[in-house]
């Protein structure tokens, strides 16, 4: 069948160091961060790889990753394409003074025509580890709703504060809602936001979730709405956790798939040499060749 993984990557644009965020180099060879997600998915049996970025990277897009990244899936019998996340692609006039995309609801529903099966959806600039990946695969055959779910002390920074979606699940395991807590910090053996202790073994959203074709259609009945409730048309988003939230209230079930591997990314320039040594020690452990996807070119 179809396994799909669509990758946010429209927000890469924010720069540092006179680099792009989500295209430094943080591998041995100059491998950045998708280039783990991509090795991950195809090795977990993924077969489909939809890039959701904005025309106006495109060419940098396909020099730094895009194209190699091509050759490399037409070699596996790997689908890819993209998807165009616009600020303009909207049922309404953008707003005046409105700057930003619609969040990543409408980055997904950018991949209307594009995804007709069941998809996995991630964050480009995340480093979510292998057995995410193996557990999306499987859920991607039962073609229901499902969060992949991160111990929260695996999701915190040494540098600061994280804010983290903190999950709430039901006795079944299945999640009924999603706190945003902000400012998380690592405090010893404890996480700490202010002076609330939140327990460190808790599950964490990290925007990693499997999701049904039929998703789609639901991103594109709600987009008119959310365009019309806007508290903010200038900062509002349409984002992934409130409209699955809104699915859950309506009963829809999510399942919560927890997986123990360690999540890092590069939110700022001071995270690089966390994230490089990070790899180092993937590396060292054995679970990457150096030539990344030596182990999966047949």
């Amino acid at each position: 069948m179809k396994k799909t993984l669509a990758i946010l990557a429209a927000g890469i644009g924010s720069r540092f160091g006179g680099g792009i965020k989500q295209l430094e180099p943080v591998g041995p060879g100059g491998e950045i961060i998708i280039d783990y997600s991509i090795h991950d998915a195809i090795k977990a049996g993924f077969n489909k790889i939809v890039f959701i970025i904005r025309k106006s990277i495109q060419d940098d897009f396909e020099e730094m990753i895009g194209g190699r990244i091509r050759k490399l899936c037409d070699s596996l019998n790997v689908e890819t394409a993209y998807a165009f996340q616009e600020i303009e692609n909207v049922p309404c006039p953008v707003p005046e003074g409105r700057t930003k995309p619609w969040g990543t609801g409408q980055a997904v529903l950018a991949c209307k025509g594009i995804i007709n099966e069941p998809f996995a959806v991630i964050n480009a600039d995340d480093y979510y580890g292998k057995n995410g990946f193996k557990k999306a695969a499987g859920q991607l055959e039962k073609g229901t709703y499902a969060m992949i779910g991160y111990i929260l002390g695996n999701t915190l920074s040494d540098n600061g504060g994280v804010t983290r979606g903190i999950c709430r699940l039901n006795d079944s395991g299945a999640l009924i809602g999603i706190d945003e807590t902000k400012d998380i910090v690592k405090a010893g053996d404890k996480a700490m936001a202010g002076e609330r202790e939140i327990d460190i073994h808790s599950l964490a959203s990290m925007n990693f979730w499997c999701l049904p074709a039929s998703f789609i259609d639901e991103l594109d009945k709600g987009f008119p709405e959310f365009l019309k409730n806007m508290n903010n048309p200038l900062k509002d988003e349409y984002l992934l956790p409130t409209i699955v939230d809104g699915l859950i209230k309506r009963g829809e079930k999510v399942d919560v798939l927890p997986t123990d591997d360690k999540w890092f990314g590069v939110t700022y320039k001071e995270d690089k040499p966390v994230v490089v040594d990070s790899f180092k020690r993937l590396y060292a452990q054995g679970e990457y060749d150096i030539d990344l996807y030596s182990d999966i070119i047949k």
